[in-house]
């Protein structure tokens, strides 16, 4: 629904400590996303309500970048390891910038928090929607790697959000493609699985259409509201195109 970049390429190398092994790679952005699972065909519902809300991300400092994620098959015989449908990922320059938005009146204005009522009308409609809680997961961003984008494609964005048509009855239309890889690396084996993706040789940038790269690395500290300790069974890296 939402794209604000202003992005340039970056590249760094792994580095080693003074004993000679591979320390983990320095964040370039902050992660932060929120994972759904929507009733059957309330998709377009979903989506209206995300179109419509109230929101100043766009003007926060910090702010990179906004994108919500609508789950597609590329086979029709796909499975995936879970059951959400939809993931919102916010992209920050760093943690103390999405830790400030959080702790914020435009959090709360965009959560339907500036007072009792609104709070509950909020959740009314999230149970009508959704099918369960969200589920929120959060990540240090690595190796960003970006295209600016085009004046051309700049979408229309007013009082710090997107100003977009949606009937509730309809899907969005899909902006852009978002390619994911999960990998379950052992947190020992991380600082060489991240010195693996950082010497690797690759063209991406130069492809047409290519829009941004990061390879994510889960952030298990992160605490919150819905936040849950890590599963063994869920991914400690995600890689996104």
């Amino acid at each position: 629904l939402f794209a604000a970049s202003t992005e340039s390429a970056t590249t760094e190398s792994a580095t080693t400590s003074q004993a000679g092994s591979l320390e983990p790679l320095a964040m370039d952005r902050y992660y932060a996303t929120n994972r759904f699972t929507v009733r059957k065909n309330k998709g377009p519902k979903f989506e209206q309500r995300w179109a419509k809300r109230k929101s100043k991300l766009a003007t926060l400092p910090g702010f990179k970048y906004f994108n919500l994620m609508r789950r597609v098959k590329m086979e029709e015989d796909d499975t995936f390891a879970d059951d959400f449908d939809y993931v919102s990922l916010t992209v920050w320059a760093d943690k103390k910038s999405f830790n400030m938005w959080r702790s914020g009146e435009a959090f709360k204005e965009a959560h339907g928090g500036t007072s009792v009522w609104a709070f509950t009308k909020t959740m009314i409609q999230s149970l009508r929607v959704l099918k369960n809680a969200p589920s929120p997961a959060f990540y240090d961003g690595l190796l960003q790697l970006s295209n600016p984008p085009s004046s051309a494609n700049a979408a229309k964005i007013v009082d710090g959000w997107r100003e977009i048509e949606a009937d509730g009855k309809e899907k969005l239309t899909a902006e852009s493609f978002v390619a994911t890889n999960q990998f379950y690396v052992p947190a020992e084996n991380g600082p060489a699985f991240e010195a693996r993706w950082a010497g690797r040789e690759s063209s991406l940038k130069d492809l047409d259409g290519f829009v941004s790269f990061s390879l994510l690395r889960r952030d298990g500290r992160a605490k919150g509201h819905g936040v849950k300790a890590l599963d063994p069974s869920e991914p400690t890296y995600q890689s996104t195109t």
